[in-house]
């Protein structure tokens, strides 16, 4: 679908994606501020989209059962499926995305898996390593795919040569979400997404190798990371710091405490983060 220019519906349907993103997150909300108009909307119109799909699977607070978020789930999936198609929807956060995805090419091969990953998480409640392979790669790296999307702004060559990084990154950043949430999603959800961890008996040896391999995704991403275009380069290297920050301090945690209390790395070594970027020092 051809891009057209922005309307008014449009100009609510981003602004409702830039609400989801602010009341939502922290840290990639702080890195986004980073990256340079029109890609920070771009990339909050992505967040909105697989934010409000993942509160509709995993908001304990909201009073429904599996076959209520099941449905809810198949619901948006085909809004998102046809929104693709025509280019619009009564759903201000879909439409948003939609918009995005049409200018930047993001199609069904990157939304279906995500929302694939979304489903599973309704009747899997414990992962063997092909099934965490491919839910963190539904649920996270396409994601980075997808904005790397926006971040090349149509450059195949470059969008090629840097998807691993792309893909390496979403995998460091949901591996992290689940070490941090460990007693969340084992107590509250009932999900073990690490195979072969048993999240009430997580030793420091078993935390270490956990971390060993998010921060080799970490390294993997980094080195790609001055490749990326400037009106993106500071933001992505902001959030790899984030989560590298959160990587340090859940390998000084001991491995019995994570899997009671959730970790988080405090506002102000977040603001000290984001300032060193800011001003290109690492």
């Amino acid at each position: 679908m051809r891009a057209r220019a922005a309307g008014r519906y449009d100009d609510v349907a981003r602004a409702s994606a830039a609400v989801v993103i602010e009341r939502y997150s922290t840290s990639f909300g702080w890195a986004t501020r980073l990256l340079a108009e029109p890609v920070r909307t771009h990339v909050r119109c992505i967040y909105a989209l697989v934010r409000v799909a993942d509160e509709l699977v995993d908001d304990v607070d909201l009073a429904w059962g599996t076959e209520q978020r099941a449905a809810l789930l198949d619901a948006m999936e085909e809004d998102t499926r046809r929104a693709l198609e025509i280019g619009g929807s009564p759903n201000l956060v879909v439409h948003a995305f939609a918009r995005t995805a049409a200018q930047h090419g993001i199609g069904w091969e990157l939304v279906g898996p995500f929302f694939d990953s979304m489903r599973a998480d309704l009747d899997v409640a414990v992962h063997d390593p092909a099934s965490f392979e491919t839910y963190v790669y539904g649920s996270a790296e396409v994601v980075g795919l997808m904005c790397l999307r926006v971040f090349v702004g149509g450059d195949q060559a470059r969008y090629d040569r840097l998807t691993p990084g792309a893909r390496a990154l979403g995998a460091a950043f949901q591996k992290l979400n689940f070490l941090r949430d460990l007693a969340d999603d084992h107590g509250a959800r009932g999900r073990d997404y690490f195979p072969g961890v048993d999240p009430a008996r997580l030793t420091d040896e078993r935390r270490d190798e956990l971390l060993d391999d998010i921060d080799a995704d970490l390294a993997t991403a980094a080195a790609v990371i001055p490749e990326l275009p400037p009106s993106s380069r500071r933001a992505v290297q902001a959030a790899h710091d984030l989560f590298a920050a959160l990587s340090v301090r859940l390998r000084r945690t001991p491995g019995a405490e994570i899997a009671t209390r959730r970790v988080r790395v405090p506002d102000p070594v977040k603001a000290v983060v984001l300032a060193r970027c800011l001003v290109g020092r690492r």
